[in-house]
């Protein structure tokens, strides 16, 4: 037996003993997957959860179909950013009537950072003037940013992450950061960030896209100012599914949204010609929300039941160890290079690795059943959910890639 089967063999061994110990395993019958495929976009687009098609077929049939507008309060329509929005709170370490669920990311982050700039001028200190941004983030986050500073009179201050804490000073007035990278899947500091944004006066924003559903975030705990995040990646929620807003308890009475819409009024259906903004987080609604979707998450969001995230996250990070392992068994060495960080503290629920021929072995990988995704111009970008993705998962997506990199 050559070295390389043995190496095959001692690892699909372990990766069955790893699966028969793995207390969540089970939960991979919440889903909806197709046989004989390993699916590592998750960081992506969510697997669909076993219980999204009946729900969207009773919202359709019985509740649009037979009730009518009836349903608006009859079946909960118009609670249902709020209602959601407190399942999701205890997956990013909120109280209840922090998060308030509606609109796109990029809608989401909008007010987040037009809120903030505000909350900040409210302070009366005219010389923060700063609006620092991280200058990894994803595209839009970025002209996002670019359209708040303009809107509210800041400047624009593009800092890498490893630089922020030097970047902060008596100019600072909000800060957004990713919490985990796209790109390299990088764990950047939330407490310890967050702390030095605060004691430098300013606001901190955080972009949970990547971490939400995959790993503690603890808004609350960490006196997060505003966050963000979208729904259709590691919690489920579908293709567009609505995102949502975190408003500290401490800055809801204050928050000024840019985007003042009718279903953040204090009494919406009264149709004044004045605005008056709801108490709480209901005042990071805008307008009627995209029920279909806003219900096809909620019934996502059901696998959560009885799920410690601490527990995803300890299995999110044996998953990425195991990959990792399996990768330099199979691959020669230098054939692909680990972008992701080694260690636990910096590390998300995604492993990226750099090679010049990563568009072709990606290409190549989902033609053999192995899902993951590619970034230009030369990153393989797998994601691990452990909901649904299993240790023989990973040694197998390994053990293809080594096939095709040969």
């Amino acid at each position: 037996m050559s070295e390389t089967s043995f190496s095959s063999t001692s690892l699909s061994i372990r990766a069955a003993e790893l699966d028969a110990a793995d207390e969540l395993g089970k939960l991979r019958e919440r889903f909806r997957l197709p046989e004989g495929v390993v699916y590592l976009d998750g960081n992506s687009l969510g697997a669909l959860p076993a219980g999204v098609p009946g729900r969207v077929a009773d919202v359709v049939s019985r509740e649009w179909g037979e009730l009518l507008i009836r349903s608006w309060d009859e079946s909960g329509w118009w609670t249902a950013p709020e209602r959601i929005g407190d399942r999701i709170a205890p997956l990013v370490g909120a109280a209840p009537g922090r998060v308030v669920v509606g609109d796109s990311t990029s809608v989401n982050l909008f007010k987040a950072l037009v809120g903030a700039a505000r909350l900040a001028a409210g302070r009366g200190d005219a010389g923060r003037t700063e609006l620092l941004v991280d200058a990894t983030t994803f595209p839009t986050d970025g002209y996002i940013a670019q359209s708040a500073a303009r809107m509210t009179g800041l400047t624009l201050v593009p800092v890498e992450p490893a630089d922020l804490p030097a970047a902060l000073g008596p100019r600072t007035a909000v800060v957004l950061m990713n919490h985990v990278d796209y790109r390299s899947g990088r764990l950047h500091d939330l407490p310890g960030l967050t702390a030095a944004v605060q004691a430098a006066g300013g606001l901190a924003v955080w972009d949970l896209c990547h971490s939400a559903g995959a790993l503690p975030v603890g808004l609350d705990e960490h006196r997060v100012d505003l966050a963000v995040g979208c729904t259709y990646k590691y919690l489920n929620g579908g293709p567009g599914s609505p995102a949502y807003l975190y408003i500290a308890e401490r800055h809801q009475d204050a928050f000024d949204s840019p985007l003042p819409g009718w279903n953040s009024h204090a009494e919406p259906f009264a149709m004044a010609p004045g605005y008056v903004p709801a108490e709480g987080a209901v005042r990071g609604r805008v307008g009627t929300p995209d029920i279909l979707s806003m219900l096809a998450l909620e019934a996502a969001l059901e696998v959560w039941e009885g799920v410690s995230i601490e527990a995803v996250r300890a299995k999110s990070l044996a998953l990425t160890d195991f990959f990792l392992e399996c990768v330099a068994a199979y691959l020669p060495a230098g054939r692909v290079e680990p972008v992701t960080p080694a260690g636990h503290a910096e590390r998300g629920s995604q492993v990226a690795l750099r090679c010049p021929d990563a568009k072709r072995l990606m290409t190549e990988l989902i033609a053999r059943g192995v899902i993951g995704d590619f970034r230009h111009p030369d990153v393989l970008r797998f994601g691990f959910t452990p909901l649904y993705v299993g240790f023989a998962d990973v040694e197998r997506a390994a053990r293809v890639l080594g096939h095709v990199s040969g």
